[in-house]
């Protein structure tokens, strides 16, 4: 048997050329983002928050408490009603507060930070807070429940509050004042 060194030396060259132009298919792969559609986003958002909603719907059971719900999700508890001014928006809201997590770590209170003071509608505070004090008249005290995306979302506030937490609040509203 007479053995062909010519197709041998074909294949030697050939193989180098092969392996380099299939690594740079892959790396222009690679490069390529990945695209998701709207679909696909929207009903993964509804499974995420779904699953966020049974969680606190659970820790609320646990504890026995009756809640209502907003449009938004935020889940409130009126413990007291106040018999001062209502909140509204444009006004001075002082409020003592513990914000939890749902595993019941404790991340800040008035206890340790002091009293809370923010413009009532003007942001810079969570936008849950803010919906639920609006429940609220001053002298009220008040459990709310902040689903991540009401409080701080994906990134969490990057300190004591860890990323997509849902926040408990338990708080009373001590004063409504004009700006």
């Amino acid at each position: 048997m007479k053995v062909n060194y010519y197709n041998y030396l074909v294949l030697l060259l050939l193989f180098p050329v092969l392996m380099f132009s299939c690594r740079d298919n892959i790396r222009d792969q690679d490069k390529k983002p990945v695209t998701i559609d709207e679909e696909t986003l929207i009903s993964t958002n509804k499974y995420i928050i779904q699953k966020e909603v049974e969680r606190i719907g659970n820790y609320v059971e646990r504890r026995g408490w009756e809640m209502d719900t907003t449009k938004s999700g935020l889940w409130y508890k009126i413990i007291e009603k106040g018999t001062g001014p209502d909140a509204v928006k444009g006004k001075i809201a002082t409020i003592e507060y513990e914000i939890s997590l749902l595993d019941g770590t404790i991340c800040y209170s008035s206890e340790h930070s002091g009293l809370k003071q923010f413009a009532i509608g003007s942001g810079g505070v969570e936008s849950g807070l803010e919906e639920g004090i609006l429940l609220l008249n001053e002298g009220a005290e008040a459990i709310f429940i902040l689903p991540p995306y009401l409080a701080y979302g994906i990134p969490g506030d990057q300190k004591k509050i860890p990323p997509n937490s849902s926040l408990v609040y338990n708080l009373k509203l001590i004063k409504i004042e004009e700006r």
